[in-house]
């Protein structure tokens, strides 16, 4: 099974998903975030939003999205960036998304619309292939690496317990080079790693989404087909002028 761009009136059995990233909320953008799910209300059955949901990570930030998100009539899952984790106030951010009905994910798994299977971790950075940082020498440089593997394997365990028909996959940072490309090249280590591709690999999903590479491709693919879509705003809103990308699933 196989994600594609939405267009038309979608196809009989398919899912529209909405998936977007990099939000960058702020106190003074209430207005922007209640037009963003006034949009996703009225295009699609479910809402994934892939980390950097808060500008620096704090509190009011948060509350200011959860206030906007409050308004959806889809189901919402997400998971944390690195802007969101800032301030050292990721599990009050968690909650007060929580309470406005988001799924908020941490290696774990959930069946949302009976048949979308999600599993979400924020992920890590490191490098991809053959240029994969690895746990040698340094103390801090071990514990860099291990950052990005104790990431693989949540997403690991997370998949392996998810059984639904259609399964997504929504990290912060990439599992793949591809939508790296056009970012500078000295920080495309620093945006993602190929150890996150390994357990979709092992466990299939039918997409996957993050986010993080602001200047990066939509799309790419890991070594086994499955597409990886880059659904940062920033991005989006320069290729099509809107906030989150419509997919058919």
């Amino acid at each position: 099974m196989s994600a594609t761009v939405a267009g038309g009136n979608g196809e009989p059995g398919k899912r529209r998903i909405a998936a977007s990233s990099d939000l960058h909320c702020r106190p003074e953008h209430g207005a922007r975030m209640r037009e963003l799910v006034k949009a996703v209300n009225a295009e699609a059955e479910l809402l994934v939003l892939c980390g950097d949901l808060t500008d620096r990570g704090h509190p009011d930030e948060a509350k200011v999205l959860a206030d906007a998100l409050s308004g959806l009539s889809v189901p919402c899952a997400a998971v944390l960036g690195n802007h969101d984790l800032d301030r050292g106030a990721s599990a009050e951010i968690s909650k007060l998304l929580g309470d406005a009905g988001v799924e908020v994910l941490d290696g774990d798994h959930l069946i949302l619309r009976d048949d979308i299977g999600v599993a979400g971790v924020k992920g890590f950075m490191g490098g991809f292939g053959s240029a994969t940082l690895q746990a040698f020498g340094e103390g801090p440089l071990k514990a860099f690496v291990q950052e990005a593997v104790t990431e693989a394997l949540k997403l690991e365990a997370a998949l392996s317990q998810l059984d639904s028909e259609k399964r997504i996959v929504i990290m912060h940072y990439t599992p793949v080079l591809e939508t790296t490309v056009g970012e500078n090249v000295e920080i495309r280590p620093f945006l993602g790693t190929s150890r996150l591709a390994a357990p979709i690999d092992l466990y299939g999903a039918d997409v996957v989404f993050h986010g993080h590479a602001h200047h990066g491709a939509l799309e790419g693919h890991t070594s086994n087909g499955t597409p990886v879509y880059n659904v940062a705003m920033p991005l989006l809103r320069k290729l099509t002028g809107k906030s989150f990308l419509l997919f058919e699933v």
